[in-house]
């Protein structure tokens, strides 16, 4: 009996292989997407009501590389009925919870995404990879691409507990954290505002105490600028694939507030909020404080220090919530592999201009990545619109030909130094 051999099976199906499988659905190529949990879900905790996506409709799974695709937001939105609803709604951005259900349609039209899959071993024999599935079923394919996304970040000093939980599952843990009497979140962007804002709103509701902390120098506004968003553009993570990786490391840290920061409408509504609250005297029952540190938890105090003063505290809470961000997730079988691959530090594997973990070995079949992306596409790593251009790269590298059109020159800056062929200016005479 002859088994079926896949071009590409996709590990994982966040937006980033979702995207992958409706693009390559109608390229010809034979595609198997594989993802443990039972449907798509794209961070349930976080999808609390008015709450938006920080990038424009346009960032959706496939309209960068083809806005005819029957996969657009705004296909959904015609087959939902929502297309004027959204017209009159007249705005770039999208709520949350609605891209969450943009893509679950879409996954739900794609007969290449299979749920209740979960994927325990990769193995490369024969010029193929053997993947196990659900440790009974073996599927085979030409290549790989891994899209096992991101897990929360636990910092040093704390430990997920009833009391203490990551941002990530906020939705989940809500009703208990506001049994509390005092509630802290820890951390400095969007999901920590969002967070508290939903938290100080409902405050009096259940009498709480709350407060918001962050080691960061302030509450720093995310870069709206229309030149500042372009280096979540193709031409410049072109830019930035090409520098030593010293100097990547070093651009990632100085554009770390592009991605970092809090949306402009949330500092405001968390201030407007403030501001109505304190007509008949500031409420003592809420603290916002940069500037300081947390290192742990034990006994109802968190172990503070005001790093700029260099003066340790105790705060007391009794719920916490680490908006702390997240770390890329490789499984087991990855670091399996480890020995075999080029690594350009103990974090980051080697990958090349395709998006293929380098090898040691020459091999004809491949391993592409959308995770772990931070030292070849820069801060625009985990940006929706350009997982886009990617999975246009690792297609046509899979093909073997051009199945989508590349094109850079697609901003107004010039991030290289400018190449000029010549610049002469003569001045006529007058006499």
């Amino acid at each position: 009996m002859t088994k079926q051999i896949y071009d590409l099976c996709g590990v994982g199906i966040g937006p980033f292989n979702l995207g992958m499988a409706a693009l390559a659905d109608g390229t010809g190529l034979t595609s198997i997407f594989l993802e443990k949990n039972d449907s798509f879900n794209w961070h349930p905790g976080m999808l609390i009501n008015g709450t938006d996506l920080q990038v424009p409709f346009l960032a959706d799974l496939v309209t960068f590389a083809d806005p005819t695709s029957p996969y657009t937001f705004l296909n959904y939105l015609h087959k939902q009925n929502r297309l004027y609803s959204f017209f009159f709604f007249q705005r770039l951005d999208i709520p949350r919870r609605e891209y969450n259900e943009y893509a679950k349609w879409v996954a739900d039209q794609l007969p290449s995404c299979r749920f209740d899959a979960e994927v325990t071993n990769v193995r490369s024999h024969d010029g193929l990879y053997e993947i196990t599935v659900n440790e009974n079923e073996t599927i085979y394919a030409r290549h790989v691409v891994l899209g096992t996304g991101s897990v929360p970040m636990m910092p040093p000093g704390f430990h997920p507990s009833e009391d203490v939980i990551h941002s990530n599952f906020f939705l989940q843990h809500k009703a208990h954290l506001q049994k509390g009497k005092a509630i802290t979140v820890i951390g400095s962007g969007q999901s920590a505002a969002e967070i508290f804002y939903e938290l100080l709103t409902e405050k009096d509701k259940h009498g709480y105490k709350l407060a918001w902390l962050t080691r960061s120098s302030g509450f720093l506004q995310l870069e709206s600028a229309k030149l500042g968003q372009e280096v979540f553009s193709p031409d410049y993570v072109n830019y930035f694939k090409n520098l030593s990786y010293e100097k990547r490391k070093q651009s990632l840290d100085e554009l770390e507030h592009l991605r970092n920061g809090v949306d402009a409408a949330t500092l405001k509504a968390i201030y407007d909020e403030m501001y109505h609250r304190s007509i008949y005297g500031k409420d003592e029952a809420v603290l916002i404080q940069p500037l300081t540190e947390v290192n742990g938890f034990e006994n109802g105090r968190l172990h503070c220090r005001q790093w700029q003063e260099a003066v340790t505290f105790e705060f007391p809470a009794d719920r916490v919530v680490l908006a702390t961000g997240y770390k890329p997730h490789l499984p087991e079988w990855f670091h399996q592999m480890k020995e075999y691959i080029e690594w350009e530090d103990e974090h980051f594997f080697r990958i090349d201009d395709e998006y293929r973990v380098i090898f040691k070995d020459s091999r004809p079949n491949h391993l592409f990545t959308l995770t772990n992306l931070e030292m070849a596409s820069g801060t625009g790593a985990t940006n929706l619109g350009l997982s886009v251009r990617r999975n246009q790269v690792i297609l046509n590298a899979i093909a073997g030909k051009k199945l989508f059109q590349l094109d850079l020159d697609t901003v107004f800056q010039n991030f290289s130094a400018p190449f000029i062929k010549e610049a002469i200016f003569h001045k006529k005479s007058r006499g």
